[in-house]
């Protein structure tokens, strides 16, 4: 069997971090830690964190720089399990073992929490990365290993747990206990900021309007299809949803083969009736629509500014949008969405985040509102 190495990457908190950064980055350490952990326990020959301040490389020049330094080329490494230090905070023990299980098997070989937008990828021929292009991010990496390696790459994307990621302090608040497995774990690191009245009754009111026959909920942005088959059996509302942008993160021209033209930017429906009413706009714009909305708002953004994210507003902005925190949102776009979305009318409930929030995030959401029925 190949000898299997894990590499995990943690994004440390810049000095002049706001608290809310400085939180989230504590709190993905502390899952990377338990994930390495898990993974040495699953049978993986040595595992790192490789951690740094956020810099201008790539996620394909930091990989292919680690890979480098630990004699990958030369056959030092066998298989190789990359993932981000937020990435799937509720994989089980058998999970993690699927991932060692294919790093160190026959070559040619790749396994993705999802293939099509990747938080985790098992490699097993680490040298197969060799020409690792400067890839934006490692969502795209399972489609550069097909279609410009070769590599046969399959996915877990079936189980909906292993894409649940923490990009944003509301993930954290999402998965509770679960983040860190540990009691009060996420209160302990996030401190009592972000278990604001507001936020709280958001969620409650979101889990009684999935509860309601006689409701309608509007979920925006990046939903997979799986999540879409979960609402239609899951929740009692009825559902309308806007799909948009799926793969906004893994659409890289540098993975893709056979690519002519150029690519189509960042477009959304919603956010073009926004760029006509204004972000102000967004809470009369739900209210005719349904009885409450969870809105991936990083759809939004790129449609406004674009997919590369050093154009949008800054982290510490987006996690107090998430946390509906306006007031200390300096991006006035943002700030004025953020607004919109607290100042919701009466019997109204919208609550804002990322790819976790319209996916594993409302799942979560109704087995908490379960749990409180019991």
């Amino acid at each position: 069997m190949r000898p299997v190495h894990v590499l995990i990457f943690h994004a440390t908190a810049p000095c002049d971090a706001g608290t809310l950064a400085r939180a989230l980055a504590e709190a993905r350490r502390a899952i990377a830690e338990r994930q390495l952990a898990g993974f040495l326990a699953a049978g993986a020959d040595s595992a790192e964190i490789v951690a740094g301040p956020p810099d201008r490389l790539s996620f394909g020049e930091r990989l292919a720089t680690a890979l480098r330094a630990r004699g990958a080329e030369s056959g030092m490494i066998g298989g190789v399990v990359v993932l981000g230090s937020g990435s799937i905070p509720l994989a089980h023990a058998a999970d993690l073992r699927r991932f060692v299980d294919v790093a160190e098997g026959p070559g040619g070989h790749g396994l993705a929490n999802n293939r099509y937008s990747a938080d985790v990828v098992a490699v097993s021929r680490a040298a197969d990365l060799a020409g690792l292009p400067p890839l934006p991010a490692d969502n795209a990496l399972p489609r550069w290993l097909e279609e410009r390696v070769g590599v046969a790459v399959t996915d877990l994307r079936q189980h909906w747990r292993l894409g649940v990621d923490v990009d944003t302090p509301l993930d954290l608040i999402l998965l509770g206990d679960a983040a860190l497995r540990r009691p009060r774990a996420s209160a302990t690191l996030l401190g009592e900021r972000l278990d604001t009245p507001l936020l709280g009754e958001r969620l409650a009111e979101l889990a009684n309007v999935m509860s309601n026959r006689r409701a309608e909920l509007v979920v925006a942005g990046r939903i997979s299809a799986s999540t879409l088959a979960w609402l239609e059996r899951g929740v009692a509302c009825r559902i309308r949803a806007l799909v948009e942008e799926r793969g906004l993160r893994a659409a890289s021209r540098l993975a893709q083969s056979g690519t002519t033209g150029s690519p189509r930017p960042p477009h959304s429906v919603l956010g073009l009736l926004l760029d006509r009413d204004g972000p102000e706009s967004l809470a009369s714009t739900v209210a005719g629509l349904a009885d409450a909305a969870v809105i991936d708002t990083r759809v939004l953004i790129a449609h406004r500014a674009g997919a590369d994210d050093s154009r949008w507003p800054e982290p510490e902005d987006r996690y107090a949008s998430d946390l509906l925190l306006p007031a200390s949102i300096a991006d006035p776009w943002l700030r004025a969405l953020t607004v919109s979305a607290t100042e919701a009318p009466s019997g109204g409930s919208i609550l804002l985040g990322g790819h976790t929030l319209v996916n594993g995030g409302l799942r979560l959401i109704a087995e908490r509102a379960r749990a409180r029925a019991r």
